[in-house]
């Protein structure tokens, strides 16, 4: 009888939180141009190792997220700037250039972008909603930490009257 060799275990390796050493010349350019071949490029490696960065290291899949959502911003600007001024082209033989509105090309891909676009947006936004919070919190913390450091010292000391008995307190 011929015993089927068991295939060994294979561990996976644990995400990296750092971004790679290429990864801020690829994000400033992937912010720049929304073109992953183009960040790429810029950073000088392929494009296959930008991707398996970014699953790699949830640390540069975020700020790859950020960079794509800002890309997407400078588009949308670009995109309203064409649409109030044109673009001047000259066509062959002419000596003036006459103003063209052609905005299908951004339009797709601004379609193209929305979806990832909007979910970022929805990160940064909860994360000032949660760091707000979180301030709100700590303040009130701090606030009945010295009320109750002042109960504690008792009204000869510096403190206030305690009103705990009076039915304001625990």
């Amino acid at each position: 009888m011929i015993k089927a060799k068991s295939s060994p275990r294979t561990r996976r390796a644990r995400p990296s939180r750092a971004v790679p050493a290429w990864g801020e010349a690829f994000l400033r350019e992937l912010a720049a141009s929304s073109n992953v071949s183009a960040a790429a490029r810029k950073a000088g490696v392929s494009t296959a190792a930008a991707y398996d960065a970014r699953r790699a290291s949830p640390d540069f899949n975020r700020k790859w997220q950020q960079a794509l959502c800002e890309g997407y911003d400078h588009l949308e600007l670009e995109l309203l700037q064409r649409l109030r001024e044109g673009e001047i082209r000259r066509a062959p033989g002419a000596k003036k250039g006459v103003r063209v509105f052609d905005n299908a090309t951004a339009l797709r891909l601004l379609a193209a972008h929305r979806q990832s676009a909007m979910r970022q947006r929805a990160i940064r936004d909860q994360e000032d909603t949660e760091a707000i919070l979180q301030s709100i919190d700590a303040k009130l913390e701090r606030m009945r930490q010295r009320r109750l450091a002042a109960l504690d010292q008792g009204p000869g000391l510096g403190g206030k009257p305690a009103m705990r008995d009076a039915g304001h307190g625990a």
